[in-house]
């Protein structure tokens, strides 16, 4: 755990009290806090989601999904919804990443999912993946020390805002993954049975209102879906330590770079230097 003496100043380990669900995301790579948002306030929250959707056209970001697979997604959504805006910032939840990115975390990415039911999509599944990283990568026979605690830099936030049963395919993680110090297999990409030092998948059934947390290292997918399932609509936070660049807008749209300059570059490594990147997971 980890906080600042001040703002603007050096990190330090942090000696004060924390949730003990600070300590399960730090430990297994992920939590669950149940109930942590009453129906009517999430019903609410919901109504002013769907209004977006139904009042914005779908952007392409991330790579070629194709237009029925961009539908399912709004993004920057503290810029599209006020509610949204003020959930982001809810104390449930910065109580318990704050210690673990500090009181100076910002927010990275804010996309909204809506996979559609069972009578108008066929999604399988996501493959296995992880968000960034591995932040600490480690060679073939080299371990994460058992009493040191693996350092977070960047966490994912599923506040659900309806229910994600099994049959739906949620959200599936392999506990204490993110010190493999690795990436999931390639060869192992859409097996469902993937494990990691024992761990086998724990899927993130969550019921309205709830909030899944998992740190961005972590090895995780979206799981199968019954043949026959309602769809899954979660508004997804994506925090990160002040270090981190964020993704809000993809790189074309906000820079730090003035025409003249811009009119300068001559080779895509100066590109990336100047910090015109191509889109990754967090752009989309």
């Amino acid at each position: 755990m980890i906080t600042r003496d001040r703002p603007g100043g050096y990190l330090r380990v942090r000696t004060e009290d924390y949730p003990d669900a600070s300590l399960d995301l730090e430990r297994d790579g992920y939590v669950v806090l149940r109930q942590a948002f009453s129906l009517e306030y999430i019903a609410e929250l919901r109504s002013e989601i769907e209004s977006v959707y139904e009042s914005s056209i779908a952007d392409s970001r991330g790579g070629n999904k194709g237009r029925e697979i961009d539908s399912h997604f709004r993004y920057e959504m503290f810029n599209r919804s006020a509610m949204a805006q003020r959930m982001v910032g809810d104390r449930a939840i910065l109580d318990v990443i704050e210690p673990l990115l500090g009181e100076d975390c910002h927010i990275i990415a804010n996309t909204c999912w809506r996979n559609p039911s069972s009578d108008t999509s066929r999604h399988g599944g996501g493959g296995w993946h992880i968000d960034a990283g591995p932040h600490i990568p480690l060679q073939d026979g080299q371990s994460w020390p058992d009493d040191i605690p693996h350092p977070v830099f960047a966490i994912g936030v599923h506040i659900f805002l309806m229910d994600c049963p099994m049959e739906c395919g949620p959200t599936g993680v392999i506990p204490r993954s993110h010190l493999s110090g690795k990436p999931p297999p390639v060869e192992r990409h859409m097996d469902a049975a993937l494990t990691w030092n024992g761990s086998r998948v724990k899927p993130l059934i969550a019921n309205t209102g709830d909030v899944a947390f998992f740190v961005s290292d972590v090895w995780h997918r979206r799981l199968p879906p019954a043949e026959k399932h309602s769809g899954r609509f979660f508004l997804q936070i994506h925090y990160a330590r002040r270090d981190i660049a964020q993704r809000i807008k993809p790189t074309t749209k906000v820079n730090h770079i003035d025409p003249a300059a811009l009119a300068r570059i001559d080779s895509p490594r100066e590109r990336h230097l100047l910090g015109l990147h191509h889109q990754g997971f967090y752009d989309g």
